[in-house]
């Protein structure tokens, strides 16, 4: 298993790595958009779709995002799509993780998945626009989601003692949360401290945006927040895979499970950050 994920891991880096620090960001653009139409089948699958439907529905994302290309090109789009798509992470999450695992599957078919479309769509536009703004950018953005799952899985280990979400993520704690999020901003001040003061990137991080941009209790609010939602990215995933009693969302990354399993929780900070970072 641990060979499998180590080979599978190679691979993707070997096709990801290339694109992402290509001297344009139309490659990087354009292999993310072929990973998120493979996370919009595997959505499709998850919902109940069969094979031919959810392969409808993986095209449809692609489409969308292929559109929004076309349109768009990789120019900024207007804050307010930003802070839209935020809104509704915010109010649609805490209501999805309210209905639970038994929940979900009450809402209507196509209320879930004209959701997973718009969602996946978002998050693929703010990945796109987020390279295109810098590599240094983008990467603070990744780094932030894996610190706080890196932090809270040792925390978790270490201190966890009260659920988070045990009908949802029995594995997942209160400490562990916390301890993701403090994960956070030390990764914030040692970004901004020592990344973005003493190595040449091409473009500022989020971390620098927020300290030198806004009054410090506010930037480490910000922070703070973006680390809970990717919790709530991770934890609605769950919900999702939960409902239907599935443990992987597909079998196409070999040892990681699916697309989704590995951009759950970006999938709210992405398109957060490029709101927060409108300001």
């Amino acid at each position: 298993m641990l060979r499998t994920r180590i080979i599978t891991a190679l691979v993707l880096l070997a096709l990801l790595l290339p694109a992402l620090f290509a001297a344009s960001p139309l490659p990087f653009a354009l292999l993310t958009l072929a990973m998120i139409a493979a996370a919009g089948w595997e959505w499709g699958r998850l919902n109940g779709l069969g094979q031919g439907a959810a392969l409808a529905l993986g095209a449809a994302v692609a489409l969308a995002c292929a559109a929004a290309l076309s349109g768009l090109g990789l120019q900024a789009a207007p804050g307010w799509v930003w802070w839209l798509v935020g809104g509704l992470w915010v109010l649609g999450g805490a209501r999805a993780l309210s209905l639970g695992p038994t929940g979900w599957p009450r809402l209507p078919r196509a209320l879930r998945l004209a959701l997973g479309v718009l969602l996946l769509w978002a998050a693929w536009l703010a990945l796109a626009q987020a390279r295109a703004r810098g590599i240094n950018f983008l990467l603070s953005v990744f780094c932030l989601v894996w610190m706080a799952d890196i932090a809270a899985y040792f925390c978790g280990k270490a201190f966890g003692r009260r659920k988070l979400a045990p009908a949802i993520s029995p594995g997942k704690s209160w400490e562990g949360a916390i301890g993701g999020l403090l994960g956070v901003l030390l990764l914030a001040v040692l970004w901004a401290r020592f990344i973005d003061a003493r190595v040449a990137v091409d473009s500022v991080s989020l971390y620098q945006l927020l300290l030198k941009g806004q009054v410090l209790p506010v930037a480490l609010l910000a922070l703070v927040f973006l680390g809970a939602m990717s919790v709530v990215g991770d934890l609605f995933e769950s919900l999702v895979k939960r409902a239907v009693g599935a443990k992987d969302s597909s079998a196409l990354l070999p040892g990681h499970g699916g697309v989704l399993d590995r951009i759950d929780a970006l999938l709210p900070v992405l398109p957060l950050a490029m709101a927060i970072s409108s300001l």
